[in-house]
């Protein structure tokens, strides 16, 4: 305990009985462990936030990293001949299905020439 040995505990006992007394000694005691528990809380509180914080700068860094691959790729990309904008895309999709407009094809019907009444014709 804090790199005490025995005898340096029995010292300390020795000493806080002939300068507190029997009467104060066990209130003295209560005391000093309450300190100890209440150091110990403090100190475990303090590596638990030291311990949340390390870890939140590391995933700050793994998300900046990730970050520089996304702004790498995306300017990778921007280099690309045909990859200029969703406008572009769509237009030359736009053309890819156009129809052409066909006439339909006219049926070949077979011409009957009537053949003229004499009475017709004479009327003329």
């Amino acid at each position: 305990m804090f790199g005490m040995g025995f005898t340096e505990i029995l010292m300390i006992a020795i000493v806080a009985i002939l300068f507190l007394g029997p009467d104060k000694l066990p209130d003295a005691m209560v005391k000093v462990a309450k300190f100890v528990k209440g150091a110990k809380n403090a100190l475990t509180e303090a590596k638990s936030a030291i311990d949340s914080e390390i870890k939140i700068s590391e995933l700050k860094e793994e998300a900046l990293s990730y970050k520089a691959k996304l702004d790498e790729a995306s300017n990778e990309l921007q280099g690309f001949k045909n990859f200029n904008s969703v406008d572009a895309l769509n237009e030359s999709l736009d053309s890819l299905t156009e129809t052409k407009q066909v006439e339909p094809k006219q049926d070949e019907g077979v011409i009957i020439k009537k053949k003229k009444d004499k009475n017709e014709e004479d009327s003329k």
